[in-house]
């Protein structure tokens, strides 16, 4: 397949040449010497070629080619937007569409006079890479779609500008000098789907890395904990897919290294297992207490190839007679929503940033966090895992500007995504990536589908994907408020903006004879509350159905 410049605004074309998503995980390899090293074995960010063009028509069509020198070229840094760095320029927008009032754009069409177009090189020397072993190069975030080659070869095309993606670079690699070109445009037909309310940027804004694959070798692992109905012991699952003969060891140690389980299975395409863990220590934001699941991959012979490390909560999260709960016990949400964001770089956030506003956050008392509107970066999921956040973890969509107009009341056929099943595969990709990306974490407890893109059948499905993939979550989706049609979409009912006197109007419907719980909840939304409305729209239990219990 090669690159087609239509494939932009065709809504088919959405993840092409791309790898199964999968865990987040850096497997180790052995290094020869008894030790083990990273899988990564080529670090791309830093400087890159660049050239900018402020449409397709003048951009660089032939660039990616081996014998078209590039080295003249301006430079850039990777991970970074482009307009933070000298070109196109930071453009805020809320509900309307950042080509609103510049051209007239059908919807689901993709804008054309001014779609500014991020041309980049980046020229490697091959990576020490061993005999039989495979590579495969990741792109953390790409904003908003990107075209990849790899010596001339046309690796794939991505939209999604939240999730991450991998490519096979295997038989393309070269020895030597290697080039590896990617071209980013601003705005393609997926951009329909990210209108949310912030600074609209593009480029590569998160790190690019090649790395090793053995021969046998684990692809993806996901992991679930069940705790019984006392919440005292638990069962272990885990779901392996591996490529290869060999064997895989499992080995669970607790905080201080000490051994729980052990066992040694052959290596299967989707293999599950299952095993009891008795009285386990539990994950809360109180104490998050954190397992280590030591997976050992070796060949027929006994040799080590891969080992990788997953850290495992045990927690079991339900809502309970319209409560929500954590190992039985009633959870109060002192949360925020959460913008991937830095006064300095934009969403080109560092380790260092996150990890800043995850300490500042638990030395406030806020112990939950929506990523409102879209996935973040791995490190924050982490940092939630390891230090006690409860999280919303939301996928990017928001169509917004399709359905708050006047026109869109007249018109209802305008609104995104609505009852379109044309969109419904690209959607899906985007749910399925969530899930699957970011799985393991204990601190995830609700999947969202999105922000603010009304209703329909295409986000009723969404809700029912993730309820396949996911049964140990529950599925939130606030635009139930705006749009009643299938109520099924959420499984608790979420109100953004509502006003103080609406708090106090739920709570006495919902808690006629409580007034214990009405006093105190009211107390908490005057705390938050600025004017008639939240902060970061922040959620106050109007939760359904709701239960009169502590």
């Amino acid at each position: 397949m090669e690159f087609d410049i239509n494939m932009i605004r065709d809504p088919k074309c959405f993840a092409e040449g791309r790898l199964p998503a999968r865990a987040f995980f850096d497997a180790m390899q052995p290094d020869g010497n008894g030790g083990h090293r990273s899988s990564v074995v080529l670090d791309l960010c830093g400087e890159w070629n660049f050239r900018y063009s402020e449409d397709y028509a003048s951009a660089p069509h032939d660039f990616h080619k081996t014998d078209i020198d590039c080295n003249g070229w301006d430079t850039i840094q990777v991970p970074g937007h482009i307009q933070m760095q000298g070109y196109d320029r930071p453009h805020y927008t809320n509900t309307a569409y950042p080509w609103d009032g510049l051209e007239n754009v059908a919807i689901g069409d993709v804008p054309e006079k001014f779609n500014p177009v991020g041309s980049y090189v980046k020229y490697f020397v091959r990576p020490d890479i061993p005999e039989g072993y495979g590579a495969r190069i990741y792109f953390g975030g790409i904003e908003s779609g990107a075209a990849i080659w790899l010596n001339g070869h046309f690796l794939g095309y991505k939209e999604d500008s939240f999730d991450a993606g991998e490519y096979d670079i295997t038989e393309y690699l070269i020895p030597g000098i290697n080039k590896l070109a990617v071209q980013v445009f601003k705005w393609t037909v997926g951009s329909w789907f990210e209108d949310q309310d912030f600074f609209r940027f593009s480029g590569i804004y998160r790190s690019v890395w090649i790395y090793s694959v053995p021969p046998v070798h684990l692809e993806d692992v996901g992991v679930r904990t069940l705790l019984d109905d006392d919440y005292l012991d638990a069962q272990l699952v885990v779901k392996t897919r591996a490529v290869g003969d060999g064997s895989l060891e499992l080995l669970l140690n607790d905080a201080d290294g000490a051994a729980v389980l052990r066992d040694t299975v052959l290596l299967a395409l989707g293999e599950e297992t299952s095993y009891p863990v008795s009285n386990p220590l539990l994950w809360s934001a109180e104490k998050p207490y954190l397992y280590t699941l030591r997976l050992t991959i070796r060949d027929t012979l006994g040799n080590e190839t891969e080992r990788v490390d997953i850290p495992v909560g045990f927690r079991r999260f339900e809502m309970k007679d319209g409560i929500m709960c954590i190992n039985g016990r009633r959870i109060e949400f002192n949360g925020v929503n959460r913008h991937e964001f830095s006064c300095y770089t934009g969403r080109a956030v560092s380790y260092e940033e996150t990890l800043a506003d995850v300490l500042n956050m638990k030395a406030n008392n806020i112990n939950a966090i929506r990523t409102s509107h879209y996935p973040d970066d791995e490190p924050l999921y982490d940092l939630c895992d390891k230090y006690g956040i409860y999280m919303i973890a939301e996928n990017n969509m928001e169509t917004h500007g399709t359905w708050c107009t006047p026109e869109a009341h007249e018109h209802p056929e305008l609104i995104l995504p609505s009852d379109h099943m044309e969109y419904e595969p690209l959607l899906f990709d985007r749910i399925r990536s969530l899930y699957e990306i970011h799985k393991n974490h204990p601190s995830i407890l609700i999947w969202s589908d999105g922000n603010e893109s009304f209703g329909g059948d295409v986000i009723a499905d969404m809700t029912g994907l993730l309820h396949t993939l996911d049964p140990d979550r529950l599925v939130h989706y606030e635009s139930i408020f705006n749009d009643r049609r299938r109520p099924e979409t959420s499984d608790m009912e979420t109100q953004m903006y509502t006003s103080v006197e609406g708090v106090k109007a739920f709570l006495a419907e919902q808690h006629p004879r409580d007034g214990q719980f009405l006093r105190r909840h009211a107390q908490i939304y005057r705390t938050h509350a600025y004017g008639s409305q939240i902060p970061g729209r922040i959620y106050l239990g109007l939760y359904r159905p709701v239960d009169r219990h502590d």
